[in-house]
């Protein structure tokens, strides 16, 4: 099939686009650079047809609808899209004119875990501007599929790591490797509260996985969504665990009150584990494993493996 990644270059494209060459599709990639970020630009990349815009700054000068209009495709797989207002014109443009349209949005959209593992059918209670704007999409795209007929299907992923890119840190902030280094040498890191808030990781080529899956399995997936994560969320405790371990330690924890977190990790860490604390997620990946046949290859635990291999492998973590 002819399939249109836009954004195709990132976290997820870079594994994607290479699963879609392998299985023999004629992929074409929107993107601002014509090479992936991550993955070996040899596996596959040489195949693809590259279309060389900002989305952006096409959507600024109002030319954007016109790039979509001269683009032809049977798929289009949109990842990149954070507005309803981004996605009203992809629909329009599209509309009629393709067999499946796959739209990457978040679990973010679910809004903070009320019922776990959260399954796909139950509420959206987002509260993030993120979070709302994607289950605004996800919503909108129902609403053309049961309406219009309007081919959709959207893969919530969790929170995304990959090689080379990290994984949210053990202690749910992005501290680089300071985590890491605190716990490899047997150093205090601080949790909050009790340290049970979850996490719920997935590798960029599961997410990559999925989308392959639903487009595989176009008449199970259309009009539905799914969660791609990990087979199971781990709590902050058992990712300093899974981590310390790897170095042949046990984790030296401090357990603070949410509230006086910052004093111990500074107010950026500080703000970005109380949006991970507060959501705590835990997703359920049943319904894609029935639907579409999705078995992540990672867990939590491997991910973090493998991030500590690059940063070990990069000189940024010694030992």
């Amino acid at each position: 099939m002819r399939v249109l990644v836009i954004g195709g270059t990132g976290h997820i494209g870079s594994y994607l686009v290479p699963r879609l060459v392998r299985a023999g599709h004629a992929v074409t990639v929107v993107a601002r650079r014509p090479q992936p970020q991550y993955s070996d630009p040899r596996l596959g990349w040489p195949q693809v047809t590259w279309v060389t815009a900002d989305r952006a700054a096409e959507e600024s000068a109002g030319t954007w609808t016109a790039r979509l209009a001269a683009l032809e495709a049977e798929v289009v797989i949109d990842l990149i899209c954070y507005t309803p207002q981004q996605n009203h014109a992809m629909v329009q443009a599209f509309a009629g004119r393709i067999d499946h349209f796959l739209h990457c949005g978040t679990i973010w959209a679910y809004g903070p875990t009320q019922q776990a593992p959260y399954e796909e059918r139950f509420a959206r209670r987002p509260v993030t501007d993120y979070g709302i704007n994607k289950a605004h999409i996800e919503a909108d795209l129902y609403a053309a599929w049961t309406r219009q007929g309007f081919p959709s299907t959207v893969i919530h992923p969790g929170h995304i790591s990959g090689r080379r890119w990290l994984p949210i840190d053990p202690q749910g902030s992005r501290d680089g490797v300071g985590v890491y280094e605190r716990l490899a040498a047997g150093a205090p890191v601080h949790l909050p509260d009790t340290g049970l808030a979850t996490l719920h990781h997935v590798h960029a080529d599961d997410v990559a996985q999925l989308f392959e899956r639903a487009l595989q399995h176009r008449q199970a997936a259309l009009g539905e969504s799914f969660s791609a994560v990990a087979p199971y969320a781990l709590s902050l405790v058992g990712c300093c665990t899974c981590v310390a371990h790897l170095f042949g330690r046990q984790p030296e924890l401090e357990f603070v009150p949410l509230e006086r977190l910052a004093q111990f990790v500074g107010d950026t860490s500080a703000s970005i584990i109380y949006d991970h604390v507060r959501h705590s997620p835990c997703a359920s990946i049943t319904k894609g494993q029935r639907l579409l046949g999705y078995q992540p290859r990672y867990t939590t635990e491997e991910i973090y493996v493998e991030a500590i291999e690059y940063l070990r492998e990069s000189g940024q973590l010694a030992g």
